[in-house]
């Protein structure tokens, strides 16, 4: 019979007290004396207070009980507002109106960069902007102007990956910028061209998720790994998407909606390894944005038609006694 460290390559931990939550991690409790488990209920999609702001394509950050959603579209907004877990309040606002920027950090410390005017005939933005909890204000530009990235991170370390420079070109950027709190460098390019793709975790650990790179034509099931030092290409999604909601991290991700076309309902969460299709949404969209983890998140905005719906993902976790004491 094969042993734990044979079927998943590590021991068994021994522990004076519970493992933080990750689904399927074994341990030895030695204060209790008991060999113990997690293990998580379905998660489940639930209607949240509406935003004040109709709006989609906006920046996001936080946490389901601590969130922060700025700028937008489908014209370009400045609306900044918080979620408390139960009611969304408006805050300064940004200082350019923009939508598909990127953005992350926390409810009080927070950034946003790039995105569009949204014209005829788009102009990509460069700027960036902080928000210290109280103001925004703008810092050093991007080194390449574009749309429809992705990225993740905080106020003083950040990723930002992919997107698009507008119909003037009709280029797809595999082009990735590192943020170190003062200024953004080139790095690393990912291995695929794309634009209206989500992304999570830290600078030195993000995923990217799905997308497109003809323009909104066709939807993508790429997902991406990065370690810090290069991109790597992980397994599909089960269910190809562009503009997706995201939130999580690198071994432990949620995707949700998005348009394949048309829009969807589709949730997927990814351990690391491979993705899983898990409870839908209340409604089928896509140009939405999310925050949070796998186990609680937020998912607010996103046609059709661009409106103010919001929805909580939460998925219970227990910590199983697996012998008794």
């Amino acid at each position: 019979m094969a042993t734990y460290k044979e079927i998943h390559g590590v021991k068994v931990q021994y522990r004076d007290s519970d493992a933080t939550a990750v689904e399927g991690d074994v341990w030895y409790n030695a204060s209790t004396s008991l060999l113990k488990m997690y293990t998580f209920a379905a998660g489940t999609w639930a209607s949240g207070n509406a935003m004040n702001t109709n709006r989609n394509l906006m920046g996001t950050a936080g946490t389901q009980t601590a969130g922060s959603i700025f700028g937008g579209g489908p014209h370009p907004k400045t609306v900044h507002e918080y979620y408390d877990g139960s009611s969304w309040t408006e805050v300064a606002d940004i200082n350019t109106a923009r939508l598909s920027g990127f953005g992350d950090g926390t409810q009080t410390a927070s950034f946003l960069a790039s995105g569009s005017d949204a014209t005829s005939s788009p102009r990509a933005f460069d700027e960036t902007e902080i928000w210290n909890g109280t103001a925004w204000t703008e810092v050093a530009d991007l080194g390449t102007a574009r749309y429809g990235a992705a990225g993740c991170g905080t106020t003083t370390a950040a990723l930002g990956f992919g997107g698009y420079s507008g119909p003037e070109t009709t280029t797809d950027y595999k082009i990735v910028e590192s943020w170190d709190g003062s200024s953004w460098t080139e790095i690393a390019d990912m291995n695929t061209a794309r634009q209206f793709l989500g992304g999570v975790g830290i600078q030195t650990a993000a995923l990217a998720i799905s997308g497109t790179t003809d323009g909104g034509g066709s939807a993508s099931a790429t997902s991406e790994e990065w370690n810090g030092t290069a991109w790597a290409e992980g397994n599909n999604m089960n269910a190809a998407r562009y503009y997706p909601g995201a939130a999580g991290i690198q071994t432990a991700a949620l995707a949700f909606g998005g348009g394949a076309p048309p829009q969807v309902d589709s949730t997927e969460e990814y351990d690391g390894t491979s993705w899983v299709e898990v409870a839908n949404l209340s409604t089928a969209r896509y140009t939405l944005k999310g925050a949070g983890t796998q186990t609680s998140a937020l998912a607010a905005g996103g046609p059709p038609p661009v409106g103010t719906a919001t929805e909580e993902w939460d998925k219970s976790v227990t910590a199983s006694s697996l012998t008794s004491s």
